[in-house]
């Protein structure tokens, strides 16, 4: 690389990539495909090794963690053995890339999407959140996966898409006129290719109910990214067990989903619905009803 390239280099924007569904997983690797192709990012990623899909913004805090080099081309690239969020706060600490810290964090792009009470359960969500704690400009990306409907290409499809939102950001960044009060939570449409354009949306209330069904099958034998979110038997080839004497086991089964609201026209999930790329601003704030203060504070003060 001659002086005038190095130059450039050095001058290049850093954006940082993780995700929750693992180094390997297509929608982070063709979200880094894109970044690279656009010649005018330096492009890192430290993403977990293994499929860490809804360990919301669980950290590691006692163990140390392992850090492997991947072969990912126009990216330096690791694969860690802890959670999105610990690989976020690795990736933007300047220890893990010889003193570079990143000017923007992407995480994604998620297989399934991740709009109203899902962000709570989301690594992918977390990852960004991570990122926006420590003053990190952040952007999480997912992809409304429908099974019998979508394809991996529809991933590839939503990295495109989502390339014009990342070059402006970056481009306020610069400017600084990007400003510091959230991170984004992006919703790509199921029919990717044919979206209605972006959509600044509120966080609602959707979320798929869970409960809980016995099982003689100890986990898939193959990652969740590639199965759960996808519509595979999971259980077809996984390991039967017998479970010991008086112990039993249990997995997750989705029974409904619900928003435990009329969504309005401005909501992320309705939005995403109706073919749009949701654009939510979040905070990390949890706030309660305003109409609750008053109540506590009144039953407060009679005890």
């Amino acid at each position: 690389m001659d002086s005038t390239a190095a130059a450039a280099a050095a001058q290049a924007p850093v954006l940082l990539v993780t995700n929750d569904d693992g180094i390997d997983a297509p929608g982070l690797r063709f979200l880094v495909d894109q970044l690279v192709a656009a010649r005018r990012y330096r492009v890192l990623v430290c993403a977990p090794d293994t499929d860490k899909s809804g360990v919301s913004h669980c950290i590691t805090w006692r163990p140390a963690l392992r850090c492997k080099r991947v072969d990912i081309s126009g990216a330096t690239a690791f694969g860690v053995s802890g959670t999105p969020a610990d690989c976020a706060s690795l990736g933007i600490s300047g220890k893990l890339f010889d003193g570079v810290v990143p000017d923007l964090v992407l995480s994604g792009i998620n297989i399934g999407n991740n709009c109203g009470y899902h962000v709570i359960y989301s690594g992918t969500v977390a990852g960004a959140r991570e990122a926006f704690l420590y003053g990190i400009p952040a952007i999480a990306m997912s992809y409304d996966w429908v099974a019998g409907q979508s394809s991996v290409n529809d991933l590839k499809v939503s990295a495109e898409v989502c390339m014009p939102l990342i070059n402006t950001i970056v481009t306020e960044i610069k400017n600084g006129t990007y400003p510091q009060g959230s991170f984004l939570n992006v919703d790509v449409p199921t029919d990717a290719a044919h979206h209605k354009g972006y959509k600044i949306t509120k966080q609602g209330k959707y979320m798929a109910r869970i409960s809980w069904e016995q099982t003689v099958y100890k986990k898939p034998a193959v990652e969740s990214y590639q199965t759960a979110n996808m519509d595979v038997d999971g259980e077809k080839d996984s390991e039967l067990v017998t479970p010991a004497e008086n112990d039993l086991l249990f997995k997750r089964v989705i029974v409904g989903r619900s928003s435990d609201e009329v969504e309005g026209d401005d909501m992320d999930h309705k939005s995403l619905v109706d073919g749009y790329i949701t654009v939510t601003p979040l905070g990390a704030l949890s706030r309660t009803d305003p109409d609750a203060i008053p109540y506590f504070k009144a039953c407060v003060s009679r005890l």
